[in-house]
């Protein structure tokens, strides 16, 4: 017997080519062109080598069918007795089934015996690919002729095609994602050329299609229906109309299964094949944007006809039924839907009148996630809260929406808006914290603590964009209603932040006073956390910038320690920024820049852009004190591409640039003119990743050996170099 061989690269037939004459098998040809999908077929030809039972899932639409049928055509020269398809969308009957597979097998046998031993004779000796296309509806009979058919025939291999797995031992699952943004585009593309003569992605339509795209989450069948809706329509007019897409993406080709002639069909597939509590649990999921953990749904979506402990078994029904896809993410193991799959649960959710209390539920615990990270920032475990938020944004966009346009729940989004300022200023979403603080605070609230923190955050933000006039109105605010109230946590903030923003407009003398004032107003009421520390490291930058570099590092170090006991990285960050700034000061370059590379390092952890930019600016001066200044105007263009994302370069601060005007200063001098011009030209071109993976090279890349240029600072009681206090908890 032939053995089963890898085909190789020339092999590969076209798309379009019919069944090779003279060989066994039903495969048919196909009628329009297969697009894309290159990686998956790939692999689905290397698990045909060494599994016997391929599975392919996916959620109705997504193309398993033709992708299983691609890779058998592929494939068909591979088996000497041929392929054969079985297609089972039809079929309604578990009784019924071995008699399908006869049929598609041309097996004809009139001796009398059980259509399964006939089937298990025939194959018995054949080597052969056999195709089980649509059974899940008949899962568990299609599951038990599959096992004894691959006992009693040692050659036989079957490919399935479905919305789960079979169940069986020996089975190599393949789930079938989406179509990826170019493989999308291309199918759209090709479909609509099929109707409107002459269509084209050109730069006229591009943006328009991509978002089509995207929004119809890469699903070939809801690409194919679009593309038919341009016999009528353009574009732009089918992704207007995207918002009611179940009723807009209909079709009715001829020789179609009925149940993908419209999106809604083919979803509504799968919503027949679930139990009633899978469907139950379907619509109330659709409540969440983008992903969710297990415990978040287990609080949002449970209740009497969903135990919380009987959940997880209901959502590993989901998974298999590929409802739900299974992501491994930084923050753990999490569950999404797609968009489409998401809205028809949304209709589900909506006819069951319970819709206003899953949103309650949800909004509860995001409220409460938030508060705890906002805890736990204080911690080692910084990095694994930032990578939490992130991967929780598109349901805290939720929880606040629900919260601030819900009559009563004004103070439970202003409460959110700023429990989040970890977030917006420590892993650099400062332009969306701000729309959120400021929608919060144009509502009213008869809550004054939740409104007290809205506003000294806000502040916060405001000072860190360079919108002094934005930020002293917040603080201001603040400070008052805080001392009207005897709030003395949010007075101790606004204070702090209020000095925040005088060492941003060059007053260091009054700078000085209100960040001593803070942290001893810190003290008194027993605060520690990282806003407390950043008050410390931008007291340091007050006193660096006053001429008394010594007391700086005192405040530095003592910091330093703090957040080694406590495992706190964000804040520790800013700490090294001022000492590597003493470190320049002083002439000892080789120390400056092991601390701006360590600080540099964690800021990009973060995506602190903030901490980044300003340990790019102060690099930059480092390197060109080391004699190339070639590559400190590179940096100083690469740290000007990245200052518009902040806010206001360098806060409009005459101490902030002039680290600055004394690198540009000297290297232009240096390289002249046009050279200069020339290097940052090309450091504005770098993004942010690969200009620090260009500062931190990995060890044993040392550039040439480093020497250093003695370039003597101002004095420091004048405008110097220096970190960023603001940039500190000011720092985003």
């Amino acid at each position: 017997m032939r053995r089963f061989m890898r085909p190789g690269p020339a092999s590969r037939p076209s798309p379009e080519r019919p069944r090779t004459p003279g060989r066994p098998g039903n495969l048919p040809a196909e009628l329009n062109r297969f697009i894309g999908r290159d990686d998956e077929l790939a692999m689905l030809v290397r698990q045909l080598e060494s599994a016997r039972l391929v599975t392919l899932t996916g959620l109705g639409g997504v193309g398993t069918s033709r992708l299983a049928r691609q890779g058998a055509a592929i494939l068909q020269d591979r088996f000497c007795d041929g392929v054969w398809l079985v297609e089972l969308d039809s079929l309604r009957e578990p009784h019924l089934l071995d008699h399908a597979v006869a049929e598609a097998l041309a097996l004809a046998d009139h001796s009398g015996r059980p259509v399964r031993a006939a089937l298990c004779d025939h194959l018995a000796e054949r080597e052969l690919l056999l195709v089980l296309d649509g059974y899940e509806h008949l899962v568990g009979a299609c599951a038990d002729l599959t096992a004894e058919l691959l006992r009693r025939a040692p050659a036989l291999r079957v490919l399935a095609a479905g919305r789960r797995p079979l169940g069986i031992p020996g089975e190599s699952v393949r789930p079938l994602l989406p179509m990826n943004a170019a493989d999308a585009t291309a199918l759209f593309a090709d479909r609509a050329a099929s109707v409107v003569s002459g269509f084209a992605v050109e730069p006229s339509n591009e943006a328009a299609v991509t978002e089509l795209c995207d929004r119809l989450d890469g699903i070939p069948l809801a690409l194919e229906l679009a593309a038919g809706r341009l016999r009528a329509l353009s574009v732009d007019q089918v992704l207007h109309r995207l918002d009611d897409r179940f009723r807009l993406l209909t079709g009715n080709a001829r020789g179609t299964p009925a149940r993908h002639q419209t999106l809604r069909t083919a979803i509504g597939w799968s919503h027949e094949l679930c139990t009633p509590e899978e469907r139950l649990l379907w619509a109330r999921l659709s409540v969440f944007a983008g992903q969710f953990d297990l415990e978040a749904a287990e609080y949002v979506c449970s209740g009497p006809e969903l135990p919380a402990d009987e959940l997880l078994d209901v959502i590993t029904e989901l998974v298999a039924q590929s409802v739900l896809m299974r992501v491994e993410t930084a923050a753990g193991v999490r569950y999404r839907m797609l968009d489409t799959v998401r809205a028809y649960g949304a209709g589900w959710l909506a006819a069951t009148h319970d819709g206003d209390r899953l949103r309650r539920r949800h909004r509860d615990w995001y409220l409460g996630l938030a508060t705890w990270c906002e805890l736990d920032w204080f911690s080692s475990r910084q990095a694994e809260i930032a990578a939490r938020i992130e991967a929780e944004l598109p349901n805290l966009r939720v929880a606040l929406e629900q919260s601030l346009e819900s009559a009563g729940d004004t103070h439970l989004g202003q409460y959110l808006a700023g429990t989040l300022w970890f977030y917006w200023v420590g892993c650099g979403r400062l332009s969306e914290g701000r729309h959120w603080l400021d929608r919060a605070l144009e509502l009213e609230s008869d809550h004054d603590d939740a409104r007290l923190k809205a506003l000294w955050v806000a502040g916060y933000v405001a000072v860190l964009q360079g919108d002094t006039v934005g930020a002293l109105g917040a603080l201001q605010e603040c400070r008052e209603e805080a001392e009207r109230t005897g709030n003395a946590t949010a007075a101790a903030y606004a204070l702090h932040r209020t000095g925040c923003l005088a060492l941003v407009c060059d007053d260091m003398p009054r700078a000085e006073e209100l960040l001593r004032g803070a942290l001893i107003r810190y003290r008194e009421i027993g605060e520690l956390n990282s806003n407390v520390l950043m008050g410390q490291v931008e007291l340091a930058m007050a006193v660096a910038f006053q001429g008394q570099l010594a007391d700086a590092v005192r405040l530095c170090e003592d910091v330093l320690e703090v957040c080694e006991d406590h495992g706190e990285r964000w804040t520790l960050a800013y700490a090294q920024f001022v000492l590597a700034f003493a470190a320049w000061s002083r002439g000892d370059g080789g120390r400056a820049r092991a601390l701006l590379e360590e600080c540099l390092a964690i800021d990009h952890t973060f995506h602190d852009l903030l901490g980044a930019v300003l340990a790019i600016e102060l690099l930059a001066l480092v390197t060109l004190g080391e004699g190339d200044a070639e590559e400190a105007a590179v940096l100083q263009g690469a740290a000007g591409r990245i200052w518009p994302s902040v806010g206001l370069p360098l806060f409009g601060s005459r101490y902030y640039n002039q680290p600055h005007a004394l690198c540009e200063e000297q290297a232009r001098e240096r390289l002249g003119a046009e050279r200069y011009e020339r290097c940052l030209r090309a450091g504005g071109r770098l993004d942010l990743d690969t200009t620090v993976a260009r500062i931190l090279r990995p060890a044993g890349q040392v550039p040439a050996q480093r020497r250093t240029v003695r370039i003597t600072p101002p004095p420091t009681n004048e405008p110097a170099a220096s970190p960023s206090v603001s940039g500190g908890e000011t720092a985003g």
